[in-house]
């Protein structure tokens, strides 16, 4: 059976379709949550669902053992981020190589990096007059959305959509594709 976490910052609804996505499946327990913000809205989810929650501040996960200590503990074989904003630090990448996969909402690379997330992805879509967006599912590594991507699916961006627009595109491609290319993976 493959052990995964999931990590995420904000109202996680992504972690929650994914955990709906698994409860069945006998060859995959999602045992925790992980987030570094203690008022996030995945908190309240985990509960709803069952899972385990935790909180590490930023400095915790980067100057200490302790997010991995607690990975540990729940036995965790692959990672996934589900709108988690802090950058990984090293000595988790290293614990799992080719185990921690992120998504991100856009098409890497453009529109990637350091504090291109959410809201502000999308925004810099419709900016630009980008035609299309979509979803980039790939591993972590040490740099903000460079590491090899695993899958990508497209939507249109057309000129009458605003960024809460595609958004909501973007949204539907996570829910459809993300549970899909976990299981594959694993």
């Amino acid at each position: 059976m493959k052990r995964i976490a999931v990590f995420a910052s904000g109202s996680g609804s992504n972690a929650e379709n994914i955990i709906n996505f698994f409860t069945y499946d006998p060859n995959v327990s999602i045992p925790l949550i992980i987030s570094n913000r203690k008022d996030a809205y995945v908190h309240e989810r985990a509960l709803k669902l069952g899972v385990n929650s935790l909180t590490f501040a930023k400095k915790e996960f980067d100057e200490t053992e302790k997010v991995l200590s607690a990975l540990n503990e729940y036995k965790i074989d692959f990672i996934v981020l589900a709108g988690f904003l802090l950058k990984v630090p090293q000595n988790i990448i290293d614990a799992y190589p080719q185990a921690i996969i992120n998504i991100h909402p856009a098409l890497l690379p453009k529109f990637g990096g350091k504090g291109m997330y959410g809201s502000h992805v999308h925004e810099a879509v419709v900016a630009s007059g980008e035609k299309e967006s979509g979803i980039t599912i790939h591993y972590v590594n040490e740099n903000y959305d460079e590491g090899s991507i695993i899958f990508q699916a497209k939507c249109d961006v057309t000129p009458d959509d605003t960024p809460e627009t595609v958004a909501n595109k973007v949204h539907e491609l996570e829910y459809k594709y993300f549970p899909e290319i976990i299981k594959n993976l694993l």
